[in-house]
């Protein structure tokens, strides 16, 4: 397919949201019948953008590319996609959490316009997406400034170490150094110790995950809610969703491969639970969970399998499939409505399983 020189990020957000915005059946009518697969049909909006980004060339996270140049796609990408205006905050500041060698973090810190004044506010430990690999605090500042707005949360969002420059478990120090400097240092941050979650997308989905099980086992602090947004699970098996949307929804099982391949090099135990944390033999006693998945998504069936383990080890878990949609959609309420509304629905678990603490 011949490819479209590419605009300025403005220019990209502005087509995407545009043509994203237009009714289902023109859309169909300028971009085709949305793919069916698997019983499913990918919503209006998402194939408009699926069309859109082929037209420029990206169907993919990696595009064959190393970790440096990958990044900085996702980057333009991210830029396009969430457009010039941000979500206003009260607050947003720098911070540095100390890491396990004394290395700081850079973090984030989101504080919304509206939280009542007299009361310490509930907070999201975030993690961004990016495979481990790509992915900053700024390619995720729409989505924790939409969060911290839709949710009533404050949001501190953790720059943790990438790889492969920093391999495995170096993301997983980062996560949980995080999530323990948070729960001492709550009267800091003006919010409430008994009311702080954690979440992430895709490999921050992970960590969020990883922490709560670090967590349970070190007796101490624990988070009072899990957001697992599409999370990778299984990096040591292959269930049948990662080949059955191997191609065509953005997020490939070449790019699945590659950022694995990164995260863990050679000699690394895949099965660890700190990787695969669907192989953990207990999950007992792990905090409330809201789990998202998206229908064409090579991550679809682990993220479903780990949220089904949880409920049968007594965990309460809220698990939403929303079949329309794709890998990435947390990064898209800025263009899609369909994208929008799914992260309306986790803001709302997000708020009511923190309230829940008071």
């Amino acid at each position: 397919m011949a490819t479209l020189p590419r605009l300025s990020a403005a220019a990209e957000h502005l087509l995407l949201k545009r043509a994203c915005g237009l009714p289902p059946r023109l859309q169909r009518l300028l971009f085709g019948k949305p793919a069916s697969l698997d019983g499913q049909r990918v919503a209006p909006d998402i194939w408009a953008f699926l069309r859109l980004a082929a037209l420029g060339g990206e169907t993919s996270y990696t595009g064959g590319l190393g970790p440096l140049e990958a990044r900085e796609q996702n980057r333009v990408g991210a830029r396009a996609v969430n457009g010039p205006t941000r979500i206003p905050m009260a607050r947003v500041q720098a911070r540095q959490v100390p890491g396990q060698d004394g290395t700081p973090i850079p973090a984030r810190f989101y504080v919304p316009a509206g939280l009542p004044a007299a009361e310490p506010a509930p907070l999201l430990i975030y993690f961004h997406g990016g495979g481990w690999v790509i992915g900053d605090l700024d390619t995720h500042d729409g989505l924790c400034r939409f969060l911290a707005a839709a949710a009533g949360v404050s949001v501190l969002s953790v720059d943790y170490r990438l790889s492969p420059e920093h391999p495995f478990p170096a993301a997983v120090e980062d996560a949980w150094s995080a999530f323990a400097w948070a729960a001492a240092n709550a009267g800091e941050l003006g919010v409430d110790p008994t009311r702080i979650g954690v979440g992430g997308d895709s490999a921050g989905g992970n960590l969020a995950a990883v922490v709560s099980l670090l967590a349970r086992a070190g007796g101490g602090a624990m988070p009072a809610q899990q957001l697992l947004i599409y999370p990778p699970t299984d990096s040591a098996g292959d269930l049948p969703s990662r080949r059955l949307f191997a191609e065509g929804f953005m997020l490939t099982k070449a790019d699945m491969d590659s950022f694995e391949s990164h995260y863990l090099p050679p000699g690394t135990d895949a099965t660890d639970p700190r990787v695969s944390i669907l192989l953990a033999p207990d999950l007992e006693g792990l905090p409330p969970a809201y789990v998202a998945t998206a229908g064409f998504d090579p991550l679809r069936d682990e993220g479903e399998a780990y949220a089904l383990r949880m409920r049968e080890a007594g965990v309460q878990v809220a698990l939403r499939r929303h079949p329309g949609l794709i890998h990435g959609f947390a990064n898209m309420t800025a263009i899609s409505r369909s994208a929008r509304g799914a992260m309306l629905e986790a803001a709302g678990a997000l708020r009511m399983g923190l309230a829940a603490h008071r």
